[in-house]
């Protein structure tokens, strides 16, 4: 079986978020469950061929190899992807966004034929790619390359759909017939996400409880109606992590390895961190981190709202990430008025984020929502015990300690849930014993992409063996 990746952002080539890691990970486990594994996506500015080890194969595509032997293609031009940013810059969303993956999505599929790469599913992700469905079923339809081929879609985050002016709908070189309320219309305007939905084969999504989540119209995003239309196919499959990436007994990017059975190490990382946030460096102080984007959906404005409260307990708090202006400027006066008890690093910095987890005590993950979130799985490999929200993937990863799970957890989203929940959380680090027993408990759980993978490989079997939709 021969599956492409259709992705806008790839680990270890481009990244700003959970979707990269996903894209840079699933391949790998899925290769060695015995697919034939090709990976699409733009390359983008900082995608530096020299770094790389990328070779050009002609005026449009460049390729390298990740995994034993997983063929990466980069989709050139410079027109739309020589910038700084992925998908925009501090002034916001690039104002042809809908050219730049309109391309890509179109390229791709031109460069398969090009290369003679007959392949069984498309796998797309996100509404950057949402287009590959539509073109499939439309565009290629009586293209015996493209025959048989199916179209899988994943919803990483329903938020963001690709949503443009009617007026360029010509731009996507499809039929006029298709800009309907069943197809790409959606209030007047093209959504690229809807287009997804309705025209792949098979709709997934990060995890279980996220995919009844969005089925409702407080998380459905104004898509609820449409994936209630396909609510038998819409299929909730959680991420996993790289285990060998995020690995404390041989991350080279912490100040000290350490392991389940000999975690002496974890409090020289947490004395780094302190260290590097130019805070107090005391060891029974509980240290809480954040690693994340700076944003209403990661829960910046409660942490915002409680800082007060915070401060006034017996904490330390680290928050890395970038995010919106706005947040950078109230984060930075909070940080002025505690300077010995809350740190921030507005920064991308992967070195300060695996330092963040290894040396934080408790992980802050108290997201409005949240689809899937790796953060969580990442924290508990480094015995840092998570604090989150109860929505989406975090329910279907994290459970309350004092029901025997492994971590904490707030199910209102309200301030006063919130510093219940740390407040808890703080009571039961002093209890060192028990405090002991969750770390323990933490080290013991493991997120990989194996299971996952399989699922995804059952999917693509049950998919290839039904009749087209």
């Amino acid at each position: 079986m021969r599956i492409a990746f259709f992705s806008s952002e790839v680990v270890p080539f481009a990244k700003t978020g959970g979707l990269a890691d996903v894209c840079g990970s699933l391949p790998l486990a899925l290769e060695k469950l015995g697919a034939e594994m090709v990976v699409f996506l733009p390359r983008y500015q900082c995608i530096v061929p020299s770094k790389f080890q990328l070779k050009r194969l002609n005026s449009s595509v460049w390729t390298t190899v990740i995994g034993d032997n997983v063929q990466v293609y980069f989709i050139e031009n410079e027109k739309y992807f020589d910038r700084a940013g992925l998908y925009g810059n501090s002034e916001g969303d690039y104002p042809d966004n809908l050219e730049r993956y309109q391309f890509f999505c179109a390229k791709s599929l031109e460069v398969l034929k090009q290369l003679n790469l007959k392949i069984d599913i498309a796998h797309c992700h996100d509404w950057q790619t949402a287009l590959v469905p539509a073109y499939l079923k439309f565009l290629h339809a009586k293209d015996p390359f493209f025959a048989g081929v199916k179209s899988v879609l994943t919803i990483h985050n329903l938020a963001y759909q690709g949503v443009f002016p009617k007026e360029r709908y010509p731009l996507l070189g499809l039929e006029e017939k298709l800009f309907n309320s069943e197809g790409f219309e959606f209030y007047d305007q093209i959504n690229f996400l809807k287009a997804g939905i309705v025209f792949s084969d098979s709709v997934t999504t990060v995890s279980n409880t996220y995919a009844k989540d969005i089925l409702g119209e407080r998380l459905g995003c104004g898509l609820h109606g449409v994936l209630r239309t396909r609510k038998d196919e819409v299929a909730g499959i959680l991420n996993g992590i790289d285990a060998e990436t995020w690995d404390p007994a041989t991350d080279p990017l912490i100040a000290e390895r350490f392991t389940r059975d000999d975690p002496g190490g974890k409090i020289k990382n947490k004395r780094k961190l302190q260290e590097l946030s130019q805070l107090p460096v005391l060891d029974d102080v509980p240290l809480l981190g954040f690693v994340g984007r700076l944003s209403h959906q990661k829960g910046i404005d409660l942490i915002y709202d409680a800082m007060q409260d915070l401060m006034s307990m017996d904490l330390q708090l680290v928050v890395k990430g970038l995010g919106e202006g706005k947040y950078h400027a109230m984060l930075r006066a909070l940080q002025h008025r505690f300077p010995d008890k809350f740190a921030l690093h507005i920064i991308f910095d992967e070195n300060l984020a695996h330092q963040v987890y290894a040396g934080s005590d408790i992980f802050l993950m108290p997201s409005v929502y949240e689809p899937c979130g790796l953060s969580q799985m990442i924290s508990l490999k480094y015995g840092t015990i998570p604090l989150v929200h109860h929505t989406g993937g975090l329910v279907d990863t994290i459970r309350p300690y004092d029901q025997g799970g492994n971590g904490f957890v707030f199910q209102d989203y309200s301030l006063k849930d919130f510093l219940h929940a740390v407040r808890e959380a703080v009571k039961i680090y002093h209890r060192k014993t028990v405090f002991a027993g969750l770390v323990k408990k933490a080290f013991d759980c493991h997120f990989t992409w194996d299971d996952s993978a399989r699922q995804y490989m059952d999917l693509y079997t049950r998919r290839l063996a039904s009749e087209t939709r």
